[in-house]
């Protein structure tokens, strides 16, 4: 893990959730943890949009967060499993703030691409 030679200060609580969960695909990531065990490649699937290396960098970073373990199997090929932590199941909430928000607004930002129809 990496150690910080200068400690971070924090001037706003934002800034720790932001710290955490600041990366594209997190959110993501924990959101399909909530609903149990995944592998790499599952959570490949799940999160199609997103490049492996990095679904595989935010993993990792949210391991050294304490918000994902991993389990490693002694098999060939080698097995992964990453699951939720107690703590990170305590983001649970905020992730759940953020999905009902989403689907309270998802009609506003949808097919925002599309020019309107000219008449």
């Amino acid at each position: 893990m990496y150690n910080r030679k200068i400690p971070r200060k924090y001037n706003c609580a934002l800034e720790v959730t932001m710290d955490v969960l600041g990366g594209k695909w997190k959110s993501y990531i924990i959101c399909y943890l909530r609903k149990g065990v995944k592998r790499p490649s599952e959570l490949q699937k799940l999160i199609p949009d997103a490049n492996r290396r990095v679904l595989n960098q935010q993993l990792k970073e949210l391991e050294e967060h304490d918000i994902v373990a991993k389990t490693i199997y002694p098999v060939m090929p080698p097995k992964v499993e990453y699951y939720l932590t107690p703590f990170g199941e305590e983001l649970g909430g905020v992730v759940d703030a953020m999905e009902s928000w989403g689907r309270c607004y998802r009609d506003r930002f949808e097919d925002k691409s599309t020019p309107p129809e000219v008449v």
